[in-house]
């Protein structure tokens, strides 16, 4: 069934678009979680419950987002290249592997769209599940969430690099760059807000 699997995948190319989404979509969860948690270490107030709570709610709409987002563009995608092919051969290709490969990897698509966001943001938000269990002993843990995000930003960036042929060390450089603007922007807006 595997062998089938990787058979189907190959067939339509799937691969290569699952890797575009896992990236772009995983990029997404990384900078939502660093966002969430710059806002509550600049406010200085919130409980380990409430970030855990605000954060494991945005992980899970991102990954129902991806999900559906996915499945309903890849869905029509497919379907429209079948039936391109079908024209260019002039027959229905109805019972082919075309068509079940049609069928099958929208859905693949979607699962690597929907858990890429949420799996990357549940290991950003691991330090804060560990302190929640008195298992993060002298470190904080916002600030230990904090750093993963930048690692996983970095990491995203270099798989980027690595598959486009680019310089892996530039590529993780840049992304990580991004992630700092975006804390640099939210930090900025914080003092201007406590300013005004």
């Amino acid at each position: 069934m595997f062998a089938r699997l990787q058979y189907l995948v190959e067939l339509s190319h799937a691969h290569r678009i699952a890797r575009r989404y896992f990236v772009t979509n995983g990029f997404d969860g990384v900078l939502t979680m660093l966002g969430l948690l710059m806002g509550f270490r600049l406010s200085g107030s919130a409980t380990l419950e409430v970030m855990i709570g605000a954060c494991l709610g945005a992980a899970i709409a991102l990954c129902m987002s991806g999900l559906t987002s996915a499945y309903i563009s890849e869905a029509a995608e497919k379907e429209y290249e079948l039936r391109e092919l079908e024209k260019s051969m002039v027959t229905t290709l109805d019972n082919s592997e075309h068509a079940e490969a049609a069928r099958l990897m929208p859905w693949l698509i979607a699962l690597v769209n929907g858990l890429s966001p949420l799996i990357l943001s549940l290991l950003i938000l691991l330090p804060l599940f560990l302190a929640d269990q008195q298992l993060l002993p002298g470190i904080p843990p916002i600030d230990a969430s904090l750093s993963s995000a930048l690692v996983l930003s970095f990491l995203l960036g270099v798989f980027l690099g690595r598959l486009s042929g680019r310089f892996w060390l530039w590529t993780g450089i840049r992304a990580l760059l991004i992630a700092l603007v975006t804390s640099l922007i939210i930090l900025l807006l914080h003092q201007f807000m406590g300013h005004s």
